[in-house]
């Protein structure tokens, strides 16, 4: 009776310490693919919270995207955003603000500088000029590269309590020397850990 009496003891008081320790891992990080926002184009990202222990708190986005086309064109995109989570899993209001560089590649333009028709029509160029184009548009027209674009987030993301699939919903409004566009969304999908 007494050897039950202190089995069952030690089990109720063993029992929550066990529990606790058994209880799955709070989902403070996070990898996912987002279209649009702030990466612009598209990125992979990674996210975490500052606070390893509460998943509604301040954290960091830090990503790459971009793309290369066979004409020469190239874009690339490095988001690094502070955002705060807002509520209770697994839905949570999303704020956020940072900038992203941007670096891009053009291709060339050529055009002559000294040229003439002679008596048969035909142009005859003396002297081709083939100059860079150092500046290209996306959403807002970019001066440059590198460059950077300030950039916002406002939305939603659901975080399941356990972790795993993650997604989120946002507007990115985004802003640089030439303007500000309001507008921007983002769509992403990925896994909480």
């Amino acid at each position: 009776m007494i050897k039950r009496l202190l089995i069952s003891f030690i089990g109720f008081v063993l029992f929550p310490v066990f529990t606790a320790t058994a209880q799955e891992k709070i989902p403070t990080q996070s990898v996912y693919v987002e279209l649009g926002g702030a990466g612009l184009p598209f990125s992979f990202n990674y996210d975490f919270r500052f606070d390893k222990e509460k998943v509604d708190s301040w954290g960091m986005r830090v990503g790459a995207g971009g793309y290369a086309l066979s004409g020469g064109d190239s874009f690339f995109s490095l988001p690094i955003m502070a955002n705060k989570l807002i509520g209770k899993a697994p839905h949570y209001f999303e704020i956020g603000a940072g900038a992203t560089l941007i670096a891009f590649k053009t291709a060339s333009y050529s055009y002559c500088s000294d040229g003439y028709y002679d008596q048969n029509g035909n142009f005859i160029c003396n002297n081709y000029i083939i100059s860079p184009n150092d500046e290209t548009s996306f959403i807002l027209d970019i001066n440059g590269s590198p460059s950077l674009m300030g950039t916002f987030n406002i939305g939603y993301r659901k975080i399941p309590i356990d972790g795993g699939f993650t997604w989120r919903i946002n507007i990115s409004p985004i802003f640089n020397d030439n303007g500000f566009w309001p507008l921007w969304l983002g769509v992403s999908f990925g896994y909480a850990f």
